[in-house]
């Protein structure tokens, strides 16, 4: 049986009140953490989250921003291991809005690994996307910064246990900001559903997959890694028709093709075709991305993870090539 590295530790989860966050905090209440801090700009998501879980003992509220300094060595002391999950995570907004992008995704990320390594915290994750991999978008392209920032931060360590690695995933199903709530406040309204574009494709898992994908991914991290999980991907409008057959089968709704909006990709990537020098190991459920370069000491690619196989070759694992509609009945 694995033992349960979260018990008796103290964890910070930062954007702990947003879609990801909440559910990573929901998760460890069951691991029996010392404590679990939850650093969030917003007090009435604050409130809802810790009214929602009955006022646990264990649980803490800090309203703060990763981009206050200050804050953060305040809420970084004596904690064992941070998820890092606040972010701009909205393409348009990020497109519209690329100065505060880069305040929170990029500059806010080193001050957490500016707090980590002041704090001596033992693992610190940090929540990518997709979007990361080619990305053509304001959000991806800080969101890559941040893996960067992410995997280099290994080299600062010295001699400290400090360890950053990465999680990049898909969509989250019924998370803030995705197709399925916006779908479900249109059919309120007007009867109809907008879809930008027929044959955009999107990856997409459950929360649960997501939040186990975090926390296998601290088990398994010696730093530097990017892990990827495996997910099916699915046609827009194929999406749209399984949800309108699932949530309103008996309503005459309709399918709007808007195009895409500033930033979007047609397809998303999880692994790149760029990726020839990578080394890269493949498990039943995830792909983990070694780091390239030597860091503190130790070789990357004389890492072994158990249960997973360096592989020579990796093509592109694009949305465009993993459609499996069965799949993402059982996730909707």
């Amino acid at each position: 049986m694995t033992p349960n590295i979260f018990k008796n530790k103290i964890i910070l989860v930062t954007g702990g009140t947003g879609s990801i966050g909440s559910k990573i905090v929901e998760r460890l209440l069951d691991l029996e953490p010392r404590q679990i801090r939850v650093l969030s700009r917003d007090e009435s998501k604050q409130y809802d989250l810790i009214e929602k879980y009955g006022h646990p003992n264990s649980l803490r509220m800090f309203i703060g921003d990763i981009r206050d300094r200050e804050r953060l060595d305040l809420a970084f002391k004596g904690v064992d291991i941070v998820f890092h999950a606040a972010a701009l995570k909205h393409v348009p907004f990020c497109e519209y809005n690329p100065f505060e992008a880069v305040k929170t995704n990029i500059v806010g990320s080193q001050n957490v690994i500016e707090a980590a390594l002041r704090h001596n915290v033992w693992r610190v994750i940090g929540i990518s996307t997709d979007k990361a991999a080619n990305p053509v978008n304001i959000l991806g392209t800080s969101k890559l910064m941040m893996e960067k920032l992410f995997i280099n931060a290994n080299n600062y360590v010295g001699s400290a246990s400090t360890r950053f690695s990465c999680v990049r995933f898909g969509n989250v199903a019924w998370a803030r900001g995705s197709v399925f709530p916006l779908w479900q406040n249109q059919v309120k309204k007007h009867k109809n559903i907008d879809v930008t574009d027929g044959e955009m494709t999107r990856f997409l898992m459950s929360t649960v997959d997501a939040c186990e994908l975090v926390l296998d991914a601290t088990k398994l991290a010696k730093g530097g890694e990017i892990f990827i999980l495996k997910m099916p991907s699915i046609k827009l409008l194929d999406l749209a028709e399984l949800f309108i057959n699932k949530y309103h089968p008996r309503e005459n709704i309709k399918i709007k093709l808007i195009g895409l909006r500033p930033g979007e990709k047609k397809h998303e990537d999880l692994l790149d075709a760029n990726l020839e020098n990578a080394e890269i190991h493949e498990g039943k459920k995830m792909f983990i991305i070694v780091p390239q370069m030597e860091i503190y000491g130790w070789k990357g690619k004389k890492a072994v993870y158990a249960g997973f196989k360096k592989i020579s070759k990796q093509e592109k694992y694009s949305s465009e090539d993993r459609i499996n509609k069965e799949k993402i009945k059982d996730i909707i």
